[in-house]
This record gives C-alpha cells, sequence and structure tokens, in this order.
C-alpha cells in the first residue's frame, strides 16, 4: 500500500512541477541548483535529471530564458529568467490551479 501512495504522490509532483518552476523564476532568476533546493525546502524532491528537461522544454516554448555568470566557487552559473510569455502561462496556471482546488473541494464536501 505504501508504494501505491507514493506513485500516487510522484505523479502529481510531475504534474505540479513546470508551474512550481515558473513560480520560482517569477520571483527572482535562479540557477538549476537553487532551483532543486528551493523545491526540497517545500518536501518537492526533484533531481537534476528530472529538472534539466523540464527547463529546456519551457526555454524551448519561450517561457523563461537564460544568461551565464561567473561563480566565485567553480564554473560559471546558468541563471534561469522567466519570460513575458512565462509570466503570462504561470497567471492561466494560477487560474487553472484555483479552478482545480474549487472543484476538489467541492467534490469532497458532497
Amino acid at each position: 500500500m505504501e508504494n501505491t501512495a507514493e506513485n500516487v504522490r510522484a505523479q502529481m509532483r510531475k504534474g505540479v512541477l513546470e508551474y512550481c518552476i515558473l513560480s520560482i523564476l517569477n520571483k527572482r532568476e535562479a540557477y538549476a541548483s537553487a532551483i532543486i533546493e528551493e523545491l526540497k525546502a517545500a518536501n518537492m524532491i526533484v533531481v537534476e535529471g528530472t529538472l534539466y528537461p523540464l527547463l529546456i522544454r519551457q526555454k524551448n516554448q519561450g517561457l523563461l530564458s537564460y544568461r551565464w555568470e561567473e561563480s566565485t566557487q567553480g564554473p560559471p552559473r546558468k541563471y534561469y529568467v522567466i519570460s513575458d510569455k512565462g509570466r503570462e502561462q504561470l497567471a492561466q496556471m494560477d487560474e487553472a490551479w484555483k479552478e482545480l482546488v474549487e472543484t476538489i473541494s467541492t467534490l469532497k464536501e458532497k
């Protein structure tokens, strides 16, 4: 039963990960490791192998861009920045999320 519950959690997390990435980048630009740390702090455990393909897809969709910055602690870092199109997408996701939460709350109350 525990394995099934964890699988359900994992599937639900995957469904909202792109939304979470845009939400983080809407607050500030960030490099991949910082995004992972913020997700972990919110109890959404994500590994780089999961994050990078999503960042590439979002970049290819025009939802974000990136810039390189020299680091005093190693190689240059790629900082991801949300675009205007990404902000529009985030606003649509915010609305869809609110509707989904309301729908589920209504269904659970009946």
